[in-house]
């Protein structure tokens, strides 16, 4: 089964949960809930019944989430199939706007060949290139 990251903004910070209402607060069993607290997750004390803060609860998840993060370099894009930033393949990109200050940065994955997407905005594009050569959209001509 695949893990799920929780949203850490559904805990009030002023609240405090048992173990059965954490659960059904983020759609869990309550061994799962157990789980967390042995991972880490802080209660108020080892009394019947285990209550949990609202901040800590919100702290917990949001520190499981940071730790999951990776940051793409300057010329990488992250590649969703391997859950891992990537050098495109032969080093090329596309890049299509979305609006005039956005767009995306289309590219092949070397390793597995799916489609890798990095959005950006136009006027730093720059800095994400990196080594990266970059196509861009030729704009259609109008007839005069």
């Amino acid at each position: 089964m695949k893990k799920r990251l929780h949203n850490p903004k559904r805990a009030k910070t002023n609240r405090n949960y048992t173990v059965e209402e954490v659960a059904s607060l983020y759609g869990v069993f309550k061994g799962t809930v157990r789980a967390w607290i042995k991972a880490g997750l802080p209660v108020l004390d080892d009394k019947r019944p285990m209550l949990i803060l609202g901040s800590d609860l919100a702290a917990f998840h949001q520190a499981k989430r940071m730790k999951n993060k990776q940051r793409c370099q300057p010329g990488e894009m992250y590649c969703v199939r391997c859950r891992a930033p990537k050098l495109p393949a032969l080093g090329m990109a596309d890049y299509k706007p979305i609006t005039r200050a956005i767009g995306n940065l289309v590219a092949i994955c070397p390793d597995c060949d799916s489609i890798m997407n990095r959005r950006t905005s136009f006027a730093k594009l720059g800095q994400v290139r990196g080594e990266m050569d970059i196509t861009m959209p030729q704009a259609l001509q109008r007839i005069s």
